[in-house]
């Protein structure tokens, strides 16, 4: 599906900078799997759909976590309506489904259901899909809510979390028929459930990133 070259080229250049200013959990390269993700989804599943939106959508999902991450779904898609560039590539109705999306994406969302396939796609993508990216993104993202937090602290925080995301029966939605996310749903259930072995495997991880210099 081909990407408007001019909308790329914006997004690229102008929007994916910003976020920098996100911790790592939920910076640039989050968002550009979150989007490659997006159109695996799409082919996956022989969705038809405008492939601007979707690229939109997904890049600009994020932008405003660093201001308030329980907000950011909100405030992401204030600052998507308030570019002064999307009007160039998208009608009044199409800006209106993108901010939609957007505000639909979040995982704890109180909405039953996003309120479109633009929404789906984004919060379907936006999920992990294997346990080494679960571990890192709990402990940068808890160490940015609780910066004087121990590294133990954390590890039982990320237990927690992940086991009201993933466990059964947990908040975490799923729109489409994807293998990729059913192992990974199976992989972190299965660590989840012996909590010493989940915080064993993520103390070692963490260990391993912090010698890299990647955390």
């Amino acid at each position: 599906m081909k990407i408007n070259e001019k909308l790329k080229h914006y997004i690229e250049n102008d929007v994916f900078p910003v976020y920098s200013k996100n911790e790592s959990a939920h910076g640039v390269e989050h968002i550009k799997n979150v989007i490659a993700r997006s159109f695996e989804l799409v082919k996956g599943n022989n969705l038809n759909v405008n492939p601007n939106i979707v690229y939109t959508v997904a890049a600009f999902h994020d932008l405003g976590h660093h201001i308030d991450p329980k907000r950011h779904e909100i405030i992401s898609a204030e600052m998507m309506m308030k570019d002064e560039r999307l009007p160039e590539f998208f009608t009044g109705e199409e800006l209106k489904n993108i901010k939609e999306a957007i505000e639909d994406h979040r995982a704890s969302s109180e909405s039953e259901r996003p309120r479109s396939i633009y929404g789906e796609i984004v919060s379907s993508a936006d999920r992990n899909t294997t346990v080494e990216a679960c571990l890192s993104r709990s402990y940068t993202y808890g160490k940015r809510l609780q910066p004087d937090a121990t590294d133990e602290e954390l590890f039982e925080r990320a237990h927690h979390h992940l086991s009201e995301k993933f466990g059964a029966g947990g908040y975490a939605k799923f729109y489409f028929e994807d293998k990729k996310y059913e192992q990974f749903l199976k992989d972190i259930r299965e660590l989840l459930n012996d909590k010493q072995k989940f915080i064993e495997t993520q103390r070692a991880y963490i260990a391993k990133l912090k010698k890299e210099h990647k955390i």
